[in-house]
């Protein structure tokens, strides 16, 4: 990763259109520096990484200084720990919820970049997860993998809800991670 960024090339890691970081460097959000005579920014690779951080948005995987983030739900926790397991092998940092509620609590303190999402749970189950997300999206983006052995219709549902895959209970540790690098990046072909 470079240490010295266009502002084109912040604007790609962040997200957003290179006019949007524009406007963040004239109001005095994001410190650059203007190149002689054309005129073009330039940002410190530090610099953004404390924009980024200061404002909530993950810093992608390859930006090398980015932590890849899993919050893991599941009531099982025979299951919760054999997530928990794989996605730690897989480099991930990872939180564990054991129900809806808990996943709302962890959500806006952890902001991970991928959520694994069971459907049968009590209380508030993953289709009521996924409907409050449609309802009040977080301020920054991840994915949500549902891993659950419900009914095809439930998982339809929940791909309708937003979910961005499922992964159908029994899985094997390869479908997981197969499924995880589909939706968030990694694996040996992107590291």
């Amino acid at each position: 990763m470079p240490q010295i960024l266009t502002s084109t090339e912040a604007a790609r890691l962040c997200g957003v259109s290179f006019r949007t970081v524009i406007r963040w460097i004239e109001r005095g959000e994001l410190r650059a520096y203007r190149l002689p005579g054309r005129g073009d920014y330039r940002v410190q690779f530090g610099e953004l990484r404390r924009f980024m951080g200061e404002h909530g948005m993950p810093l992608p995987v390859e930006t090398g200084g980015g932590v890849r983030r899993a919050l893991v739900v599941d009531d099982d926790p025979g299951m919760l720990a054999a997530l928990n397991r794989v996605l730690q092998l897989d480099g991930f940092e990872t939180a564990l919820a054991a129900d809806g509620f808990g996943a709302g609590a962890l959500l806006h303190q952890f902001k991970p970049g991928l959520m694994t999402l069971d459907l049968a749970m009590p209380g508030m189950d993953g289709l009521a997860v996924l409907r409050f997300l449609k309802e009040r999206p977080p301020p920054f983006d991840f994915k949500v993998l549902v891993v659950s052995g419900d009914s095809e219709e439930r998982l339809r549902q929940a791909l309708a809800l937003g979910a961005h895959g499922v992964l159908r209970k029994p899985f094997d540790n390869a479908e997981l991670l197969a499924a995880v690098h589909r939706l968030v990046g990694g694996g040996e072909k992107e590291r």
